[in-house]
């Protein structure tokens, strides 16, 4: 039964909803839940598109559960950065449109699982998007720093990642990492009538067409994954990266 999640639908479109807390840490658990809601999503036919959204008003997700993972032995950890990672990929992949409702900040791993939808519809006010791995000692996961460059291109991925840097709506709308910024209280009608438009189409035409779009992406994830969830894990396991992460988690 599900207990992370809540699950929704809407004029042919599911939502999904994280619903761990306040901040929505991304544990094993909720990540495991995710992953099953899509694969079960995935094979309803009569789900035309998905909007991936929080229950909580004041956070999309914080990113990983760093209070959860830390201390975790290299094994464990690369099991759940996989899992992650396949995560991600599964919603990048998914053979309908999908429409991240954001009406609460999308920060580290938060923000990667936005950027793997289709589109972002963010809140209007202080609702930060960003990735701030770089900050805590990891590299941004490699989905996610694809999901990212195919969304702002090169200059701005540079920026993003370097910087670590938060941005408020305007910025992220300027950048790309969204599509629209809307007042909060019409984010979700918006993002569930975008994805039911974009899933009135023929099913097998979307299919075909994020399969083109996301070919370049696929094939490098196939050629660098394995290399780069070890030098994640490497970096994770590391004494100045354990420090950082320690005093990060006491924000969770």
């Amino acid at each position: 039964m599900a207990t992370l999640t809540r699950r929704s639908r809407r004029d042919g479109v599911a939502i999904l909803e994280l619903a761990n807390g306040i901040t929505n840490p991304l544990s094993p658990a909720l990540v495991a839940e995710l992953s099953s809601a899509l694969d079960e999503i995935a094979a309803d036919p009569a789900i035309r598109g998905l909007v991936l959204a929080s229950t909580s008003p004041k956070f999309f997700s914080l990113g990983l559960a760093l209070p959860e993972l830390l201390g975790l032995p290299d094994a464990e950890l690369m099991r759940f950065f996989r899992a992650f990672n396949d995560l991600s990929i599964e919603l990048l992949t998914i053979p309908i449109p999908t429409v991240a409702a954001i009406t609460g900040h999308a920060v580290a791993g938060g923000c990667v699982l936005a950027l793997c939808c289709d589109y972002r519809f963010v809140a209007e006010g202080r609702r930060l998007m960003g990735l701030n791995e770089i900050r805590i000692g990891v590299p941004v996961p490699l989905p996610g720093e694809c999901a990212l460059h195919a969304a702002v291109g090169e200059r701005f991925t540079r920026e993003v990642i370097d910087s670590g840097e938060f941005y408020e709506p305007a910025d992220s709308l300027r950048m790309g990492l969204c599509d629209r910024v809307l007042p909060e209280a019409g984010v979700m009608a918006a993002a569930v009538e975008h994805a039911a438009m974009l899933g009135s189409r023929p099913r097998q035409v979307i299919r075909l067409v994020k399969e083109g779009r996301l070919a370049p992406m696929l094939a490098r994830l196939r050629a660098e994954s394995t290399a780069r969830e070890r030098s994640f894990v490497r970096c994770w396991q590391s004494e100045e990266t354990q420090a950082l992460l320690r005093e990060a988690a006491t924000k969770f």
